[in-house]
């Protein structure tokens, strides 16, 4: 009976998961930490995952807990762009050297981000 109950239960919050990608702008592997560690402390963050070649986040996170846009606002106040949202300009401030593409804070022109590997 137990099990049963843990299965069921395993089964019920597998149904409110979600995965969900943004493209963002991120450049070296101090990116990729910074983000899968800020965002594992999100709420209803199930994992993060940063793929530097592709540019992308991945999160799996909870739907009664989190949404999608919740996610990209928190990556722009970490200092990085999410789809059309902008990195918030004193987090990018703040983020390390190696971290940063430019003179200016990271816009959707994600093509300027390939010479920065």
């Amino acid at each position: 009976m137990i099990a049963l109950l843990t299965v069921s239960f395993s089964v019920s919050a597998q149904k409110n998961e979600k995965k969900v990608a943004f493209k963002s702008s991120v450049v070296c592997f101090m990116c990729k930490r910074t983000i899968e560690y800020d965002l594992t402390f999100e709420k209803g963050v199930k994992s993060v995952n940063v793929d530097l070649e592709k540019k992308l986040v991945e999160v799996l996170y909870n739907t009664k807990k989190t949404n999608p846009e919740e996610l990209k606002k928190r990556l722009t106040q970490i200092g990085y762009s999410a789809d059309e949202l902008v990195a918030d300009p004193k987090a990018y401030e703040n983020l390390p050297g190696c971290c940063k593409i430019g003179d200016e804070v990271p816009h959707k022109n994600f093509e300027e981000l390939d010479d920065h590997k």
